[in-house]
């Protein structure tokens, strides 16, 4: 996936806006106000890197499973996972990750919000995360 594909699919969920609280070049996807994504522009060799909210259990199998994934950069290792967007982890799975991220997000929200999210989704509302 490329920068710009993962940009496309982070906006495409409701009321997600793209910030750049930390200066030029690290795209924040925030909803409510509260980041659900963050993207890391290539520096030299290195490519793009995406940090995505995700329960700890799944986060763990995430890393053992693909080599691109590691415990979040900068963020509670226990909660988010850094990818690297060097090709090895699938598409699908990695718009699976997104999608799990903004809706880890949104179940922490206020109740109304939370509905209102949802409803858009066309899901259920989840319980709302332990960490």
């Amino acid at each position: 996936m490329t920068p710009q594909q993962f940009i496309d699919a982070a906006l495409w969920f409701p009321e997600s806006v793209e910030t750049e609280p930390f200066g030029p070049g690290t795209l924040v996807y925030k909803v409510a106000g509260k980041m659900f994504a963050l993207l890391g522009a290539p520096s030299g060799d290195d490519p793009a890197r995406v940090t995505l909210k995700c329960e700890p259990g799944l986060a763990l199998e995430l890393r053992a499973e693909f080599t691109a994934v590691t415990a979040g950069y900068h963020t509670d290792k226990r909660h988010w996972n850094t990818v690297v967007l060097d090709g090895t982890v699938p598409d699908d799975e990695l718009l699976e990750m997104l999608r799990h991220s903004y809706q880890r997000v949104v179940a922490g929200l206020r109740k109304a919000d939370r509905e209102r999210l949802l409803a858009v989704l066309g899901e259920d509302a989840p319980p709302p995360p332990s960490g």
